[in-house]
């Protein structure tokens, strides 16, 4: 039987979902309902069952669901079960800042090596791990198994480390800098691109200060 497409919206949601439940099983809860946890989420309950039914469902009725069975196999579901090693490409300030980023190792992401050309970063150690230059790096991925590489470099730098990358074996590619990467269509590209975020996030605020304005101007002719 052939398994169907997972809607971009589904994946998207699935991180939340095992936020979520994470933090019921650490407050000592082991079972929700569907409306329990679309109260504690703010998704509806019928959106909660209908993402959850692409995967199998897990819950009973009359029963719900049991918490940590459904983290558990989420966890599966993403990946976040086993390990994946991966690699910094760029040793600056926001480089260092996700090495620092403890919480990385719980999901499974075993930062292996940081990388950079900047020889005065090159042989600092960041959280264990020693800044290496680039010229090493084909032979590292190798060496390391890596298959995953966070890429936190200048955008013209970008497409030159990314093809790089590909040829060395990467098949996932976390891509903070700000230009789209062209690679194979078995290479995973994950785009961060934080400016495009603070502008949807000033959209958002701009729209709601401009419908209280109409609001109040509405108000006062009345």
């Amino acid at each position: 039987m052939e398994q169907k497409p997972i809607s971009k919206a589904v994946i998207t949601r699935l991180p939340r979902y095992y936020r979520h439940l994470g933090e019921l099983m650490e407050e000592g809860v082991e079972r929700i309902s569907s409306n329990d946890l679309s109260q504690r989420m703010h998704v509806t309950a019928s959106q909660i069952r209908q993402d959850l039914n692409n995967f199998g469902g897990f819950g009973q009725q009359g029963y719900g669901y049991n918490v940590k069975y459904l983290y558990t196999e989420i966890a599966k579901i993403m990946g976040v079960d086993r390990q994946h090693n991966l690699i910094i490409i760029g040793a600056g300030n926001l480089g260092q800042a996700i090495a620092n980023y403890a919480n990385f190792e719980r999901r499974g992401f075993i930062i292996k090596g940081m990388f950079d050309i900047n020889p005065r970063l090159i042989g600092r150690v960041v959280r264990g791990v020693e800044i290496l230059g680039v010229e090493n790096l084909e032979k590292f991925i190798v060496d390391h198994d890596v298959q995953i590489a966070a890429l936190t470099i200048p955008k013209t730098k970008a497409p030159e480390i990314a093809d790089r990358l590909v040829a060395a074996g990467i098949k996932a590619i976390w891509n903070f800098a700000h230009t789209d990467l062209v690679v194979p269509d078995d290479v995973v590209v994950e785009n961060v691109h934080l400016s495009e975020s603070l502008m949807r996030l000033s959209y958002r605020v701009c729209s709601m200060q401009d419908q209280k304005e109409q609001e109040k101007k509405r108000s006062n002719r009345l």
